[in-house]
């Protein structure tokens, strides 16, 4: 029962009352009933409860029915989700307590676009088993500004979305094209979202140029994931008090000057984050790990740190970076960059000759790197011995062997405790001057890759142990163990290459490991071990530490490059509070709400970046095939679906698709479990693995999808006899 208040005590009830009376009375209550339960009077109370009610109804903490009655959700059987949309029209609702997507038809698709928010009734349970829902409510639009190609159609234009998760096109009126012209790039600000009757409808707020313009689909990609890109009014004015120079008081810090400490990168690599250096103590070496001082300059709360966390990563695409941090801070102060003083934050540690973690312990100090090395001159010194670079960098290289025996060691330790090393290519887009793709390369890793790898999860491992040990409020970087359902769906796919994942229904990394020493040399050594990687789960940043599967660590947090990573920057600030002897204590629920949410925000920040990054690679690999429609290409198959098989090419990295049409007049049924295509009449079949010649036959760049034909119409039959001979 409410108790009653007088006229003078009554006020606007908070969330938290609504929805407790709402589920005391356990019915639908209109807006007036609301009023009397809380003896509303004054008009001033009425309206505040009304705009509650209202916000609460766009957030889906409430439903409104169809006879005006305020529900919980939860108490009609409501689904609450994110909204995921297909190039074919329909889409799915993701809900967000977990359980089965529901199917949502291209017919209810029409009220939504790809990333709202809505509530969703189960309307049925179509013929292909799935939950098949109806929208009941939108409450939250994931799209105000669309970027896509702007049409003119009969005097009518629109705006078909470069993001073909969004299926439907957006009108623009004649009054709202602004100065774009027919099929050019174009940015919109949506003004009328989409209903069952009506199409979305957008005005055109930038124009960006022609689709073939170069660097249009980094244009593009920035717009469609929604990155920051531009730095808000308040980074100048803060940049502007930070000198050119060092002028921190150094008497607190340590002098690492005289130490040969050097920043080990790749060859167009501009910001420096790390450099190391270490000493045989003759049981084993001192590491010392020097990151770059970034939170000294970046402080809690500015416009600097603002921008920083609302982008959570710097992304990078083929020539072009779009940083956390503003170049003056990336390129400059911050970054350890050859025979000039710098700031940095250091963490010493003690390595047994087992490779095993000793005493560490984190201080503020001033370094000078001594040489700035890229990973082909340091391999050249370690592993080729080549004279030429073995003379350039002669009072370094003694040091540097020491690495290289430390970093020996500290694999061999990992890889003995349970880690999975997967060696999977990487491709580096090479242009020519005036932008345009001069050829698909490999990037090599090679040992000097792994010689800072190694050092790198050293100093992560001590940053997330001093965070453990002292309760502090950690931001961990954490891998789940894989679903029990991959497991058995990856152990089945493993059997047709003759390969064994141990470890029962719950293998660990070594296991996984075994597997890539197993098939190392082999052709499909690469198809393996993608599937392998995909049947992992996602590493993600969390608060509370359950450990990094896929490493074997019981413990680990991002501590190493705080220019281009957010956490790290964060965990930083952590490590500097205890290092001034504060103390931690239990957080009360709001602080350790926001560390959820911090953590749940770099997270998906990475994927963003991750996305972006692959939508712009995969768009120029599309554009460096259109000048090659005709040629012919030796590949490996990379999938095998219903309708196909996917080609990598070898030669240039490219993956495509052979559509089963193309395989050969005959009917080719698709075994799922073996991952093959079979025809019916040849017996000809396709698995996973095999080789085969193709020719490039189309390019659609607007999809950045490749489409191939065989060359070789018995390649599969060879493919098929090559597997029986193995097993």
């Amino acid at each position: 029962m409410m108790s009653k208040k007088s006229k003078t005590q009554a006020q606007a009830p908070t969330r938290g009352a609504i929805l407790k009376y709402l589920a005391e009375r356990n019915q639908p209550l209109t807006e007036a009933a609301l009023f009397r339960a809380f003896a509303l009077r004054q008009a001033k109370d009425k309206k505040a409860l009304r705009e509650l009610l209202g916000k609460m109804e766009r957030d889906g903490i409430l439903i409104k029915n169809r006879k005006g009655r305020y529900a919980l959700p939860s108490h009609m059987d409501m689904i609450q989700g994110r909204v995921t949309g297909h190039a074919d029209g329909y889409g799915f609702l993701i809900p967000d307590q977990g359980g089965p997507d529901l199917y949502l038809s291209p017919r209810e698709m029409r009220n939504v676009l790809h990333g709202d928010r809505a509530v969703a009734r189960v309307a049925r349970v179509d013929r292909r088993g799935r939950l098949e829902g109806t929208i009941v409510a939108v409450t939250e639009r994931g799209n105000n500004q669309v970027v896509g190609r702007y049409v003119l159609e009969n005097g009518i234009g629109i705006l078909i979305p470069d993001d073909q998760r969004i299926s439907q096109d957006i009108v623009i009126p004649p009054d709202q094209a602004g100065a774009a012209k027919h099929h050019e790039i174009v940015v919109a600000e949506i003004v009328r979202q989409p209903n069952k009757k009506m199409q979305p409808v957008g005005r055109i707020i930038e124009v960006l140029g022609e689709h073939m313009a170069p660097g249009m689909e980094i244009e593009i990609a920035m717009r469609k994931y929604d990155l920051p890109h531009r730095w808000s009014s308040g980074v100048d004015d803060e940049l502007a008090q930070i000198p050119d120079e060092i002028t921190a008081d150094l008497s607190a810090r340590e002098d690492l000057r005289d130490l040969p400490l050097v920043t080990i990168d790749g060859e167009d690599a501009r910001d420096f984050d790390d450099a190391v250096y270490c000493e045989n103590t003759g049981d084993g070496w001192r590491l010392v790990v020097a990151i770059a001082d970034v939170s000294h300059y970046v402080g809690v709360g500015g416009a600097l740190d603002d921008d920083a966390r609302q982008r959570g990563t710097s992304v990078y695409f083929p020539e072009r970076v779009i940083p956390m941090l503003p170049e003056k801070l990336s390129n400059g102060l911050c970054s350890l960059n050859p025979k000039v003083d710098r700031l940095c934050f250091a963490c010493e540690v003690q390595v047994d000759a087992e490779g095993e973690l000793g005493e560490y312990r984190f201080f503020e100090a001033v370094m000078r790197s001594k040489a700035r090395l890229t990973y082909t001159e340091v391999a050249a010194i370690l592993v080729d011995k080549a004279l030429e670079v073995l003379a350039e960098y002669r009072p370094l290289v003694g040091h540097l062997e020491e690495l290289y025996a430390l970093s020996q060691a500290l694999r061999a330790r990992r890889m003995a405790d349970g880690s999975i090393d997967l060696d999977l290519p990487e491709t580096k887009i090479v242009f020519d001057e005036q932008r345009k793709i001069e050829r698909i390369e490999p990037v090599e890793r090679n040992d000097a890759h792994k010689l800072i790898e190694d050092c790198m999860l050293a100093a992560n491992v001590c940053a997330a142990d001093v965070m453990l040990r002292r309760d502090a409020p950690g931001l961990y970087r954490v891998h789940d163990q894989p679903d029990p359902l991959k497991i058995e769906d990856i152990k089945k796919f493993l059997t047709d290459f003759g390969l064994t994942l141990g470890g029962g229904r719950q293998p660990k990394p070594g296991d996984f490991h075994e597997v890539v020493v197993q098939c190392a040399g082999a052709p499909h050594s690469h198809i393996v071990q993608t599937a392998m990687l995909r049947s992992l789960k996602q590493a993600t940043y969390s608060p509370q530490n359950n450990g990094h599967f896929a490493l074997g660590f019981d413990r680990y947090a991002h501590f190493t490059s705080p220019i281009r990573r957010y956490p790290d920057l964060w965990v930083h600030r952590v490590i500097k509070q205890l290092l001034a002897g504060k103390q931690f204590d239990a957080p009360d629920d709001e602080p350790d709400v926001e560390l959820e949410r911090l953590a749940d925000h770099c997270s998906l920040t990475e994927r963003r970046a991750d996305e972006a990054t692959r939508d712009v690679e995969k768009w120029l690999k599309a554009e460096y095939m259109l000048d090659r429609i005709g040629e012919q290409f030796t590949g490996v198959i990379s999938g095998v679906t219903v309708f196909g098989i996917f080609v990598e090419l070898t030669q240039v990295f490219v993956e495509g698709l052979v559509h089963v049409t193309g395989l050969g007049n005959d009917y080719f049924h698709f075994d799922p479990a073996r991952h093959r295509l079979t025809g019916e009449r040849s017996g000809v079949t396709y698995n996973l693995g095999d080789q085969v010649e193709v020719k490039v036959v189309r390019v659609d760049l607007d999809s950045a999808k490749i489409d191939f034909e065989l060359a070789d119409q018995t390649a599969g039959r060879r493919g098929r006899r090559r597997r029986r001979a193995k097993q």
